[in-house]
């Protein structure tokens, strides 16, 4: 008898962090799981709450505004350890916008003290003066198709050291902070992006990248993914391809 799957998402700070319709990725994820039969657990973390380790699969984590980071921030140093650990056993993390800052080094506004991130990305923001919002296309190396599309809206700066290259290469729009030509940040399997939209409905690829990246690493053999009808999805990934900014 064939092994029933299944894949834990841990939704991190669901309550503060959860503008942008950014938890459209975790019901993309939990929805292509479930066309094809694989269980799908979508677990909340709020401020207070343990995270296992040995459960979670996928960690997701979205935007929010700089009060919402405070907050965020200060609890994510209380869970800096196990975050980090569960990284380095290769579990799959996707963050976006400010999430993402905060799986970083640190964040600096304007005014006010810096925000510690978690390290689990070689990569810190600081504030800029202009706002990036816009249409963003970008080309990966790892997906195909390559293309990631999506909609930025931000105005930290962030920048890659080593250890962590970009997810992709800005062929529209700003990316990471409009000078490198790098969207995003990939260390291992911890993603983070600027990408709104919500990222992973029109990616239907970079999800399904995600989800069976995260079945590998726990059943630690390859696995693959029952092939999904995407024509919707991908007409309007396509649609979106180098739109105009």
């Amino acid at each position: 008898m064939e092994e029933k799957l299944k894949l834990t998402i841990a939704h991190l700070y669901p309550k503060l962090l959860n503008i942008y319709g950014d938890f459209g990725n975790v019901l993309a994820l939990k929805r292509r799981c479930e066309y094809r039969n694989i269980d799908c657990e979508v677990v909340s973390v709020n401020v207070g709450d343990e995270i296992d380790i040995e459960k979670n699969d996928i960690y997701f984590i979205g935007g929010g505004q700089d009060k919402q980071q405070i907050d965020v921030s200060e609890e994510l140093q209380k869970r800096k350890d196990v975050l980090a650990q569960a990284a380095n056993d290769g579990r799959v993390f996707l963050a976006i916008c400010g999430g993402y800052q905060l799986l970083g080094k640190y964040y600096q506004p304007h005014e006010g003290e810096k925000l510690l991130g978690i390290g689990i990305l070689d990569a810190y923001t600081v504030a800029g003066n202009t706002r990036f919002i816009g249409n963003v296309t970008a080309e990966t190396d790892f997906l195909e198709p390559k293309t990631l599309v999506g909609f930025e809206n931000h105005a930290g700066l962030t920048y890659l050291e080593e250890g962590t290259v970009p997810i992709a290469k800005v062929v529209v729009g700003n990316g990471n902070n409009s000078q490198d030509g790098g969207e995003g940040g990939r260390k291992n399997n911890v993603f983070g992006t600027y990408l709104h939209g919500s990222v992973l409905p029109k990616n239907p690829h970079f999800a399904d990248y995600l989800i069976k990246t995260a079945l590998e690493v726990k059943y630690k053999r390859p696995i693959e993914l029952t092939k999904l009808d995407d024509t919707v999805e991908m007409n309007a990934h396509n649609d979106l391809i180098n739109k105009k900014y």
